[in-house]
């Protein structure tokens, strides 16, 4: 294929800023690409990875394969009604981008999912989520292609297996498909969510009543901006580690040592504990070693401050995995795909 480019620089394709090396790289602008790739049998000769955003990656050596860089774009409203409509995104577009066309058109139900860094097709994945909203509140289903059959399928909302940060995936389905198309069900008269404290106390400050959707948007893309750190300055991934959810013994096990520790009722058996709260308590909070480091404001995130390996983000994200295991009995889970 012409388009196949060799010895490509990803580091302006993962928001780490991590300088590792693609052996080829194919950037997808039609679904029909990815049946034409596999036509040419390229997945059989190479090592094959879809990459999106980049905002969920961690490269840790140069990739001795092909990416296929998701770049589909497009919106379109496929279904409609008087409370609903459909609205379907290419897997390239960029998550915020799709978000703040939604908000203005009016359709809501990702407001509270602003700035979120990422592509569309990566959304699902991950099933990204916040401020008391996931994606799988609003998925309708989507449209993936199998890297080794070429089958074209069709994924609705089981099929999906959506968990806390996760999906099918992420797990059994791991790098085997290409997401091309997303679409959601979104509401004409949306109900608000804004059972977070700091976003009902901003609007509160901030708006005047009846909230709209892009007052819920703009106020967390103020506490994001605050809390976060711009991967344009700052190479990261937002939250490196999954919050733990633990059962009702280990949490009050916690709590019995750390009566103000932060935690959310999950269930009568379950209760979710920050992660940042534990990595924090474990003194890791601002700890620089050099060109890298976890962010002084917000210790879920690990930073590149620039020219870091991926490698070495790695051995502190485990030196911190380790840390709070000893510390607290508890084994974080990484979010983020390390390559």
């Amino acid at each position: 294929m012409s388009r196949i480019q060799k010895n490509v620089s990803l580091k302006p394709y993962n928001t780490f800023g991590i300088d590792a090396s693609a052996s080829l790289w194919f950037s997808v602008e039609k679904e029909i690409e990815v049946t034409e790739f596999l036509i040419d049998n390229l997945a059989n000769s190479f090592k094959v990875m879809v990459l999106g955003g980049g905002s969920n990656v961690l490269f840790t050596q140069d990739f001795d394969g092909i990416i296929l860089h998701n770049a589909i774009k497009g919106i379109r409203v496929v279904e409609e009604d008087r409370d609903s409509v459909v609205v379907e995104a290419g897997g390239g577009e960029n998550w915020h981008s799709f978000v703040m066309h939604c908000v203005e058109k009016g359709w809501g139900g990702i407001e509270n999912l602003s700035l979120i860094p990422g592509s569309v097709g990566a959304a699902p994945i991950q099933n990204i989520g916040a401020y008391g909203v996931e994606l799988k509140d609003v998925f309708h289903s989507l449209d993936a292609i199998h890297l080794t059959t070429g089958q074209k399928r069709v994924f609705e909302g089981g099929d999906c297996q959506f968990g806390y940060r996760d999906s099918v995936f992420k797990r059994g389905y791991k790098g085997q498909y290409f997401i091309t198309k997303v679409r959601l069900r979104l509401e004409k008269h949306p109900q608000l969510n804004v059972s977070y404290g700091a976003v009902k106390k901003e609007l509160e400050a901030l708006c005047e009543k009846p909230y709209s959707i892009g007052d819920v948007s703009k106020v967390i893309c103020g506490i994001r901006n605050r809390k976060l750190p711009n991967p344009e300055k700052i190479g990261n991934s937002g939250s490196f580690f999954k919050n733990p959810i633990v059962s009702r013994e280990k949490a009050n096990e916690v709590l019995a040592r750390f009566p103000n520790a932060p935690h959310y009722i999950v269930s009568d058996r379950e209760v979710k504990l920050p992660a940042g709260w534990l990595i924090q308590e474990c003194g890791w909070k601002g700890k620089r070693f050099g060109n890298y480091g976890v962010y002084p404001y917000q210790a879920l995130v690990l930073v590149n401050y620039g020219g870091a390996n991926g490698r070495d983000i790695f051995k502190l994200s485990q030196d911190i995995l380790e840390s709070v295991e000893a510390m607290f009995g508890i084994r974080l889970e990484r979010e983020v795909n390390v390559v």
